[in-house]
Formats: C-alpha cells, structure tokens, sequence
C-alpha cells in the first residue's frame, strides 16, 4: 500500500514555519516599542524583496531584519544574514521610500537577532552602499 501526502499535510510544515515567524516578529516588535521605536508596518513586500519591521525612530525610518534561530549550529541568526539577503532588504527599502515619497528622510538597517529566548538588537547593522 503506498502512502501518499496531500497537499493540507504540505501547508502545515509553512503554517508552522509561519507562526514561528510571526512570533517572532511579534517579540521583536515588543522589544523595539519598549525602547521606544514605532512601528509604522510590517511584513512590507515588493519584487525581489521584504524589510519585517518599518520602524520610526525619532526623525529616522528604521527598517528592521527580523531573523530567528532556535539554535546557534548553523552559526546562530546573525549568520543568516547574508550580503545577498541585505541586498533584497535594500532594494525593498528603496521601494518602499520611492512609494511614500520619503526620499529625503534618515534612514538606517537594524537586526534584530532571536537565538532560543535571547534577543540582540543590532542597530546599523549594514549600510545601502
């Protein structure tokens, strides 16, 4: 008798993976509000890429990489993090300013790293150039 999947039992795994996600977004989102940072949106997407967290810090639109691990074997959350990755972070940003006419505002590239219960948050944690 052959066991076949079907396609309910192939969204639970992204369902999972999902959630996880979103609470992690929901924690890193708690952290920043409660030193002090507004979060203007989330989970902004354009093609070819996605900024987690639009935050306003002051007078400074904060975007913000959201990256969780449960365990530091591949090298922890800060090490997913790659120059491809904040590549696609960029180009959303250059999207997402473009489409709020907000071409002249500060700006800077946060972190915030989940591994297991540990949050780090790294401010300017790359540059546009």
């Amino acid at each position: 008798m052959a066991i076949t999947k079907s396609m309910s039992d192939n969204d639970t795994t992204s369902e999972t993976s999902k959630v996880i996600g979103d609470r992690a977004e929901d924690s890193a989102t708690r952290f920043l509000e409660k030193r002090g940072l507004a979060v203007l949106t989330r989970n902004f997407r354009c093609r070819g890429g996605e900024i987690d967290l639009i935050c306003r810090d002051g007078k400074t639109l904060v975007f913000v990489e959201v990256r969780m691990r449960r365990n530091a074997g591949y090298g922890g959350a800060g090490a997913s993090i790659t120059p491809s990755k904040q590549r696609r972070v960029v180009l959303a940003a250059q999207h997402y300013l473009l489409a709020h006419a907000r071409l002249d505002c500060d700006c800077r590239f946060d972190c915030v790293l989940l591994d297991g219960k540990n949050i780090e948050w790294i401010r300017d944690a790359f540059s546009a150039d």
